[in-house]
């Protein structure tokens, strides 16, 4: 089968999902060609999979490219049984794409986020959600809420995406007992100190400045006579200026770590890991936490609930009041060494029973065989 993998430009999550699905295709005897912006090519290393590779402005707006890469993308349609596109940018400029042509391939679109913040960029959203929607033969969504999205919109098919982390990996208490104590060492830290992680892209979706508010009044509130917990802030993105002039403000020692090919060792290092984002599907970020036994404070949004099963504390996901639910779980998971014990055994078990890398591939040629029949 001749599979078109297409996506816009995309940072984290997406953007790894795509490198292994070329990954597992390929090596499932697949004839893979992924087709995405030079950046993303480079970022994931796209050719190390084995797929051709077409770097092609996808989603661009651009007048002077928008054309060029319309008739690129017509070109690579040819010849393939399905376009897996990742994305509404991505599904909508596939759509277009194939209209006309007397003999398409099948579309198939996975949609990884919700609508963006702003009344202007949700607009926009809501039309090319449409119009993938309507265009597509199979959406796969990464959660329920975006499911029903699909189907208000006029999806034919809508069926559940599956997107694993393939660096989740269990963690048993001796192994997090020494990452924690690397951890400290490593960061110049007493080994009593606490230590609370956040994880992910700099930007907006994150709420990474709820985090670092509800650190400073974590902090502020501390009784005196213990030492105050640290937060560690992985990732980078384009508030990264913004999030360490925020740090700078309040009380308490917060360190932005940058982007780090460890995350999963400073998951497990972690007395606790707080997501506070404004949406999430399945956050590859929570699967690595919940694999390395940390307890999870995190925003009760999109497929966050379905993803913990009851294996983290949930914080209702309003702006308003966040940073202080966020200090008050994080402080009640500190204070009751208990409670973090008992967390950290169901967030184990809880990633004992996540689907794997083999349960995406499979699932994944079931959707495309849904398509093209066979």
């Amino acid at each position: 089968m001749r599979v078109l993998l297409v996506t816009a430009v995309v940072a984290g999550g997406v953007g790894r999902h795509v490198r292994q699905l070329a990954d597992d295709l390929v090596a499932a005897g697949q004839d893979v060609v992924v087709a995405c912006p030079a950046a993303v090519a480079e970022a994931f290393d796209m050719a190390a999979s084995g797929a051709r590779v077409a770097e092609l402005d996808v989603g661009t707006t651009r007048p002077a490219q928008l054309a060029a890469t319309h008739r690129a993308l017509r070109r690579l349609l040819r010849g393939a049984d399905v376009v897996h596109a990742h994305g509404v940018r991505a599904g909508a400029a596939m759509a277009l794409a194939s209209s006309g042509l007397r003999s398409r391939p099948q579309l198939v679109v996975t949609t990884h986020n919700g609508p963006p913040p702003g009344r202007a960029a949700a607009l926009v959203y809501e039309g090319l959600e449409r119009l993938v929607c309507r265009r597509a033969d199979l959406v796969l969504t990464v959660s329920d809420d975006l499911a029903v999205r699909a189907r208000q919109r006029g999806a034919r098919a809508v069926a559940t995406a599956v997107v694993p982390s393939s660096a989740a990996a269990p963690v048993d208490d001796a192994a997090r007992r020494r990452a924690g104590e690397d951890l400290r060492a490593e960061l110049g830290l007493a080994r009593g100190v606490p230590v609370v992680v956040t994880a992910g892209r700099l930007a907006e979706q994150k709420r990474v400045d709820a985090v670092v508010r509800a650190h400073h009044r974590l902090v502020a509130d501390s009784p005196a006579g213990g030492p105050p917990p640290v937060l560690l802030v992985v990732g980078d993105g384009p508030l990264e200026g913004r999030l360490r002039a925020l740090a700078a403000t309040g009380p308490g020692d917060v360190r932005l770590l940058g982007r780090r090919a460890d995350v999963p060792r400073l998951l497990a290092g972690a007395d606790v890991v707080v997501s506070a984002a404004r949406w999430e599907g399945q956050p590859l970020v929570l699967q690595e936490a919940l694999a390395a036994g940390a307890p999870v404070v995190a925003t009760d949004v999109g497929g966050t609930a379905a993803l913990l099963d009851g294996a983290g504390l949930l914080v209702a996901g309003d702006d308003d009041g966040l940073a202080t639910r966020l200090a008050t779980a994080v402080r009640d998971l500190l204070d009751d060494p208990g409670a973090r014990a008992a967390l950290g055994e169901r967030a184990r078990r809880r990633a004992a029973r996540l689907p794997t890398r083999r349960d995406a591939l499979a699932a994944v040629l079931r959707a495309y065989r849904r398509v093209v029949g066979g």
